[in-house]
């Protein structure tokens, strides 16, 4: 999220969209597309009329487009709400698969902060290690730059149990146990030096599916296998042997802590691939069931848990998906 001093985690203005500009793309900065509806023929084979309005102005103009052709790559977060809105309205023959097949890597994400000034955690590569736990488990170690401070207000006293009442006693008894070591974290550490993210992640498997509900925005309900828990054993088990080496104390998001919520650095899937409709959104070359010269190219598309960070199976995907696409001297249907 602050990227990496040494230019070890990419950000997409340093690679991407830089090099996208040099070939003569422009970028329309702080613009939302909020439709998407096909030309003539509903399959879009004459293509599309695309609708964005400003995303940082409440009454903003609106604009419109037309393409020969679409790419969806929002991320699952914007892709799958913008798709779920869509196939009620102008795009009725998207697969009924959408949404479907979300996975979280089975994470968590603990923070501990060390109550030892001399240590300064900020320092080195955003994520320098990694540790291998079981055959389907590994632990990584997470830094964040200085300046990064804000997250700690997200943070409360790491605290399990089976109802939030528990949980919250749980926490009143941590603080009220250790009040000067808390105190530090909240008040007085420089939270990036002193905090180190512990990114616990599995590649068991279980899904969840989204749909748009009342407010706008998209909930989930458990579709595959187990329902993901903020409560990992063997995630406490590291967390509690990493505190003790640190002299520090974990804390986790407050849905974490409070409603037992988990919390994903990694939603993946929603328009996976399928060998037809029935069982995907997308094909083998990310194009969308349905619909002509429409592709998907974002972490929705994955479908499967790998259990570690996806940024490099999503960009390897990514770059077979665009090799498919003629160049524009060869175009004719794109």
């Amino acid at each position: 999220m602050t990227g990496c001093r040494y230019n070890a985690k990419n950000t997409l203005d340093k690679n991407y969209l830089y090099l996208a500009q040099n070939n003569g793309a422009e970028i329309l900065a702080e613009n939302e597309v909020y439709n998407v509806l096909p030309i003539d023929v509903k399959d879009g084979t004459s293509g599309y009329k695309v609708g964005v309005k400003s995303s940082t102005k409440f009454f903003g103009s609106r604009k419109e487009f037309t393409s020969k052709g679409v790419i969806f790559s929002g991320g699952v977060l914007g892709t799958i709400k913008l798709l779920l809105k869509l196939k009620t309205k102008s795009l009725p023959l998207l697969s009924d698969k959408l949404g479907a097949d979300i996975r979280t890597n089975n994470e968590t994400l603990i923070s501990v902060s060390s109550l030892d000034k001399t240590k300064n955690l900020s320092k080195g590569v955003a994520i320098g290690s990694l540790l291998h736990t079981d055959d389907n488990s590994h632990l990584e170690i997470v830094r964040y730059s200085e300046g990064s401070g804000f997250w700690k207000l997200l943070h409360l006293p790491l605290s399990n149990g089976k109802n939030a009442l528990v949980r919250m006693a749980n926490m009143t008894q941590q603080v009220v146990k250790y009040p000067l070591s808390y105190f530090k974290i909240y008040w007085i550490n420089s939270w990036s030096k002193s905090t180190t993210v512990l990114l616990f992640m599995q590649s068991i498997d279980s899904t969840l599916k989204f749909k748009n509900n009342f407010f706008g925005g998209m909930s989930s309900t458990i579709g595959t296998g187990l329902k993901p828990s903020a409560y990992i054993p063997e995630s406490l088990a590291l967390t509690e042997k990493y505190s003790k080496i640190v002299n520090g104390k974990a804390t986790s998001f407050v849905l974490e802590s409070v409603a037992g919520i988990p919390s994903t650095a990694h939603v993946l899937g929603g328009a996976v691939m399928g060998k037809d409709r029935f069982e995907g959104v997308i094909d083998k070359n990310n194009e969308v069931f349905g619909y002509q010269n429409m592709l998907i190219i974002d972490g929705s598309m994955i479908s499967a848990n790998p259990g570690v960070n996806p940024s490099l199976s999503i960009t390897a995907i990514a770059e077979r998906a665009m090799d498919q696409i003629p160049v524009a001297a060869e175009r004719k249907n794109f």
